[in-house]
């Protein structure tokens, strides 16, 4: 349904999207995981036919994005991070006007508006002006107007950014029923592990413009094995690492910003042995805590760096923050 052969986008020096290939399938919730800079957004502009790669080639629904732009744009909906909706019309005047950018007859264009309209609960404000929603629903109205031509691949970067957790829940239930009852394929860029562990039947893992990783988030997972084990020492030491390295059942010993972290095979047997050789040591432990392992950790483990802690450049994280506000503003 969507295939990334290569793609590769340069700014002058830098390189926002480095020989990036991945696939597809129909029906298939696709997510790209990353922080802030990683390139998510420039891959997709570029499948969405917004921009133009480097080298490289995109395909979407069979079509080249280079080579037929038009009929791209016909097979897919897209919803930016920003908000693009008309704050001086109504919602319906607002899917209207959508409509006819795809030349949808007008009674069609009725039809279809007030159907996305009731799928995404919005049909009791069909007729009141985008000023008056809230940022959550702007941004249902923003999936509603991207779905009014019935797509056959929803693209939706960050579609989640800015938005309390109880309209996160929501949006994300409208992304499953979407693939699940309605056959849309989705492909979503997101910055946030739950979302795309939740949601996401595959994730690709970029980071600096390249796939780092690509599998389930149960796979993804499961690749780095076992659990983790979280401690923070009053004073940590080299011989401290060899002694917990050594125990049975420790897989792998970090430390990162005063944290030490211990990968193990099961951390339930390793735990009680751990914390005895501490003890035994006269170490103080101030804190030690068992993890199940989540895609913070397999981002952290391909790039040693916790995805929390990347933040992205300024022009990004000031946008970001813009988007936010505009989000929260109501």
């Amino acid at each position: 349904m969507v295939e990334a052969i290569e793609l590769t986008k340069v700014f002058g020096k830098l390189v926002a999207v480095d020989h990036v290939s991945f696939t597809v399938a129909e029906r298939e919730v696709f997510g790209f995981l990353g922080p802030n800079g990683a390139g998510k957004t420039t891959t997709i502009n570029i499948l969405t036919t917004i921009m133009r790669p480097t080298s490289g080639r995109g395909v979407v629904a069979g079509y080249d994005v280079l080579e037929e732009p038009a009929k791209v744009r016909e097979v897919i909906g897209y919803v930016p991070q920003d908000l693009t909706v008309d704050d001086d019309l109504t919602g319906y005047e607002n899917l209207m006007l959508h409509a006819s950018l795809y030349h949808i007859a007008r009674g069609e264009a009725k039809t279809k508006a007030r159907e996305v309209l009731r799928f995404m609960e919005l049909e009791r404000f069909a007729d009141k002006k985008v000023e008056t929603y809230s940022g959550g629903m702007k941004k249902r109205l923003e999936i509603c107007c991207a779905l009014i031509h019935q797509p056959q691949i929803l693209f939706l970067d960050e579609p989640t950014l800015g938005l309390d957790v109880q309209t996160r829940a929501r949006i994300w239930d409208y992304i499953r029923l979407l693939a699940r009852d309605q056959g849309v394929t989705i492909f979503l860029t997101t910055h946030y592990m739950d979302e795309a562990d939740s949601l996401c039947d595959r994730v690709a893992i970029i980071d600096n413009g390249r796939i780092k990783a690509l599998d389930t988030p149960t796979s993804l997972k499961t690749s780095i094995g076992g659990d983790l084990i979280e401690l923070e020492l009053a004073h940590a030491s080299f011989s401290v690492g060899e002694a917990i390295s050594s125990i049975r059942g420790v897989k792998e010993v970090s430390e990162e910003n005063g944290v030490i972290r211990v990968w193990v095979e099961r951390g339930e047997l390793v735990m009680p042995q751990l914390l005895g050789e501490l003890i035994r040591l006269g170490v103080d432990v101030r804190r030690a805590e068992m993890k199940r392992q989540s895609l913070d950790e397999v981002f952290l483990r391909l790039t040693g760096r916790s995805l929390r802690d990347v933040g992205g450049s300024r022009d990004e994280v000031m946008r970001r923050n813009i988007t936010i506000r505009r989000m929260r503003s109501r």
